[in-house]
């Protein structure tokens, strides 16, 4: 302990003088009197400083208290100082306390007490000891004799000796990291050595006392760097990671660095401090946003990827993210490559909605996958784009130029098809059907190799009209289409129907059906007759 010294100031710490004449013990036992002091003194069990900062040094308060009547029993009564006050100054020399007066309550020769204070030391202070000033105020009771009691106050003053060391003390002069928000990564903190001699064994421990910021598996970590010399820098890593609801600003660190002296003793510095900002979380931004979808149709969704993060993103994928039934992804995702901080880049992904999905304004969730710095995959989820998708339309017209067939006749009709559809087609083949009255001849399918966007072609088909077709009257065909798309997938078309007018034949008199059943009864009639003769 640092040695100390004490004087005592004023009238009211004279003691007196008692000469017993019997044992202290078996007076007091006789005449029931207690007599006697607190004798208080003051111990730095760690007096070294460390310049350029402000030291926490642990006073340590002793009571060594006197009696000259007591019993084991009574003796407390009269060496327990009450109502301590200590007040620590630093004069005639470059040390600075910054701890005002300190109540300590009761102490007795029992229980010491210990006070922390604060020492500042300027750099550039020699080393060596520098002496503080402690002043302790206090009352006690001097003697207590049956119920009467004489109550004192003292002050002294103590001398107690910090040491400022000659040995390596730490400054934290940078902190960086390349870690963002909801991610993981690196902190590095450059360690100098401010000191007058050299480091072994050096650990260097970092503590976050924030819980958007872990450092290694926990809230610190610690890393042995070895040696270093007097002016020496050396930059520690650390893993580090920042929770997802961390907001962006400067987070705190503490840290100490345990050594060993040039003479192997076990060094601690303590108190140093450093705050790290964060950069920001990776995020990402869709514009330009573009659709040629369509009910029951394949398309293709355009769009601009941007990337808002503030460090590069590599490998980047767009990804489809949504769940309808009604909206299939043909292929799920896009790469687009890299993209530096700012950079865009477009990209389509192609979908189909289904024939049962509503047309208008739908919102499409989107996600971007990408690889960080470390190679780690990463992914934003939080992008939602609006894109229009058209009402189902027919994937063929079909138009007869002449709609009309006689009565009891046969005719060949010409159909002309065009693709409505934004993609070519093939092997496109085409089926007629009727419903009596009408029927179909004996080319009832027509086919044509491919047939390119809005591109038309004529087939021909054979239709008659059966006895029951009524002149005057309007009767449906029906066609579909099956074909493949773009993509070689066999698809079929919806039926599309087509009137047709049936009308009388143009050679006048009875239709050909009625003649032919007359002929019959004629027939039928002449030969019921020659037989009858015969």
């Amino acid at each position: 302990m640092a040695p100390v010294s004490s004087t005592t100031d004023g009238p009211s710490a004279t003691a007196l003088t008692d000469t017993p004449l019997m044992s202290s013990t078996t007076q007091a036992q006789t005449v029931g009197i207690v007599r006697g002091s607190p004798d208080l003194s003051v111990a730095i069990a760690r007096p070294e400083v460390t310049p350029g900062r402000t030291n926490e040094v642990t006073l340590q308060v002793i009571n060594d208290g006197e009696t000259s009547l007591s019993t084991p029993q009574t003796r407390e009564i009269v060496t327990t100082a009450r109502n301590v006050r200590l007040t620590a100054e630093a004069d005639d020399n470059p040390l600075s306390v910054e701890t005002g007066t300190r109540a300590l309550g009761a102490v007795t020769e029992t229980a010491p007490r210990e006070v922390p204070i604060g020492v500042t030391v300027p750099n550039g202070t020699e080393p060596g000891s520098y002496e503080l000033d402690i002043e302790l105020e206090y009352s006690y009771t001097r003697q207590q004799s049956g119920d009467v009691t004489y109550d004192r106050e003292r002050t002294v003053t103590v001398e107690a000796e910090v040491e400022v060391t000659k040995d390596a003390r730490f400054r934290i002069v940078d902190v960086t990291t390349n870690t963002q928000i909801g991610d993981q990564g690196t902190i590095e903190a450059t360690i100098r050595n401010v000191g007058a001699r050299a480091a072994y064994d050096t650990t260097v421990a970092l503590e976050s006392s924030s819980a958007g910021l872990a450092l290694g598996q926990g809230t610190s970590d610690a890393a042995r760097i070895g040696s270093i010399a007097p002016g020496e820098t050396v930059t520690v890593p650390y893993d580090a990671s920042f929770t997802s609801t961390a907001p962006t600003r400067q987070y705190a660190l503490s840290g100490q660095v345990s050594f060993e002296t040039p003479d192997g003793i076990p060094h601690v510095d303590e108190g140093l401090s450093a705050g790290v900002a964060p950069l920001g979380e990776q995020t990402f931004a869709v514009s330009d946003v573009e659709s040629s979808l369509r009910v029951g149709e394949d398309g293709e969704l355009t769009a601009t990827v941007t990337n808002d993060g503030p460090v590069a993103a590599n490998n980047v994928v767009v990804q489809y993210a949504g769940e309808s039934s009604s909206i299939i992804p043909i292929e799920r995702s896009t790469a687009v490559g890299t993209l530096d901080s700012g950079e865009s880049a477009e990209f389509a992904l192609p979908i189909s909605i289904g024939s049962e999905a509503e047309s208008g304004l739908r919102s499409l969730d989107l996600a971007v996958q990408y690889r960080n710095d470390e190679g780690e995959a990463r992914r934003y989820n939080e992008i939602a784009v609006n894109a229009d998708v058209a009402a189902e339309r027919d994937r063929f017209s079909v138009a007869i130029e002449n709609r009309t067939i006689e009565a009891g006749g046969t005719r060949t009709v010409e159909v002309a098809v065009t693709n409505n559809l934004e993609e070519p087609v093939s092997d496109v083949e085409a089926r007629l059907f009727a419903d009596d009255p009408l029927d179909t001849g004996a080319t009832d399918t027509g086919y044509v190799q491919s047939l390119g966007p809005g591109e038309t072609t004529t087939m021909t088909f054979e239709l008659t009209t059966t006895g029951s077709a009524t002149a005057g009257s309007t009767y449906p065909i029906s066609l579909d289409f099956r074909y493949d798309d773009a993509d070689g997938d066999s698809q079929l078309s919806d039926t599309y129907r087509v009137p047709i007018d049936v009308i009388a034949s143009e050679s006048g008199g009875l239709p050909l059906p009625v003649i032919i059943v007359a002929l019959l009864v004629v027939a039928t009639a002449g030969l019921v007759i020659y037989r009858r003769r015969q």
